[in-house]
C-alpha cells in the first residue's frame, strides 16, 4: 500500500470526475482509475510560426525535479506547439544552476514535487528546490532570464512555495473549486472580465486575440508584488486546504477566491516572469473509462483558445509583445 494513501484520492477522483484534475500514476494500479497520460490523439497546429523551424529561442522545461509535467510525458503537446512556432524545446534534467539558466531564453517549472512518484500528496509539503537553485533562477530572471512558473493543485503548491514567494507570489496549497460537488473546471472570458485585457490576450492581431481560456482544477494565488492579473478566480469560489490531496470533508478548511488569481505576469529586474495556478490548461491530456474518452487540456472541445492563449504567454515571456 502507497504511503500517500493514493486509494482514498483515487476515491474521490472517482466522485469528481468531471474535473478533470491531476491524478497519481498509482490510482491505476490500486483502483483501476482513468489515468491522465498524453493525449496522442490530439496534435497542435499553428498557422503562422513565429521563427523558422529550430531556429528560435531555446526553452528548457524542467525534469529533475518531480516534475508531474514533463515534454517527455503529460507535457509532451507543449513541446510539440513551441516547436511549431519554431522555439527549440528541450529537457532540462540536471539540478537548476547559472550555467543551465543562462543557456536558455525561456525557463518553464511545471509542477515540481520533491520525491516525484514517491512524494506523499499530504503536509507538511517539502520544497521542491535547493535554496542555491532558488537563488540561480532569481537572480537570472533578475538579469533578464524568462520563467514560466506552473504550480496546479495540492501539494504542487507547497513544494514550490519557497520559490514563488521570491517574486511576491503566495500560492495556497489546496484547491479551487466552486465546491467539492460541482469540481474546479473553470472558463475564464474576457466579457465576464475573469479573463483581463492584456497584451497577452489581444495578441499582436486578431488572429491572435484571445476571449477564452479554460482551466481544470488548480489553486488559487495570492501576490504582494506588482503582477499583472490575467485569471481572476470567482468571488464565490474557494480554496479547500485538506491536510491529504484529495481528502474532504465538512470540517476541511477553505478560504474565499475573492480577490485571488489562477494566472498573470511580472516584471522582476530586468526579466519576466509568469505564473499559473493550473497546469493542464497548458497541456492536452486523456484518460478513458468504460471506453469513454476524456480529454483534459488544449485537446477539450471548450478550450479551443487554449493554444493560442499558450503561445501568447510564451511570446510576452520573449519580448515579442512589447509595444
Amino acid at each position: 500500500m502507497h504511503s500517500r494513501k493514493p486509494s482514498g484520492r483515487c476515491l474521490a477522483l472517482l466522485s469528481l470526475a468531471s474535473v478533470f484534475a491531476t491524478v497519481s500514476p498509482a490510482c491505476a494500479d490500486i483502483h483501476g482509475s482513468p489515468v491522465q497520460v498524453a493525449d496522442d490523439r490530439w496534435a497542435p497546429t499553428v498557422a503562422s510560426p513565429e521563427f523558422e523551424y529550430g531556429k528560435g529561442p531555446l526553452v528548457l522545461v524542467d525534469a529533475a525535479h518531480g516534475n508531474f509535467h514533463t515534454i517527455d510525458g503529460r507535457f509532451a503537446a507543449f513541446g510539440q506547439l513551441l516547436e511549431l512556432d519554431g522555439y527549440r524545446v528541450e529537457s532540462a534534467d540536471t539540478g537548476i544552476s547559472a550555467d543551465l539558466l543562462n543557456s536558455a531564453s525561456v525557463f518553464v517549472i511545471s509542477n515540481a514535487i520533491r520525491g516525484g512518484d514517491d512524494a506523499e500528496w499530504a503536509l507538511p509539503a517539502e520544497t521542491a528546490f535547493s535554496a542555491e537553485e532558488i537563488k540561480a533562477i532569481v537572480d537570472w530572471v533578475a538579469a533578464g532570464g524568462s520563467l514560466l512558473l506552473i504550480a496546479d493543485h495540492m501539494p504542487f503548491p507547497g513544494a514550490t512555495a519557497d520559490l514563488a514567494n521570491e517574486f511576491g507570489i503566495v500560492f495556497l496549497d489546496g484547491f479551487a473549486m466552486k465546491s467539492v460537488d460541482e469540481g474546479g473546471t473553470l472558463s475564464f472570458t474576457r466579457t465576464s472580465g475573469s479573463l483581463a485585457d492584456h497584451k497577452i490576450t489581444r495578441g499582436r492581431d486578431s488572429s491572435e486575440s484571445i476571449e477564452s481560456v479554460r482551466s481544470f482544477t488548480g489553486q488559487a494565488f495570492r501576490f504582494v508584488s506588482r503582477i499583472e492579473p490575467l485569471m481572476h478566480m470567482p468571488d464565490d469560489w474557494h480554496v479547500l486546504l485538506p491536510t491529504e490531496a484529495w481528502e474532504f470533508s465538512a470540517g476541511t478548511p477553505e478560504v474565499s477566491t475573492r480577490g485571488l488569481v489562477q494566472g498573470g505576469v511580472l516584471r522582476f529586474g530586468s526579466g519576466r516572469v509568469a505564473v499559473f495556478g493550473e497546469a493542464a490548461m497548458f497541456t492536452a491530456q486523456s484518460s478513458t473509462r468504460d471506453g469513454t474518452i476524456r480529454r483534459v487540456g488544449m485537446n477539450h472541445p471548450s478550450a479551443g483558445e487554449n493554444s493560442q492563449f499558450v503561445l501568447n504567454v510564451m511570446h510576452w515571456l520573449s519580448g515579442l509583445l512589447d509595444d
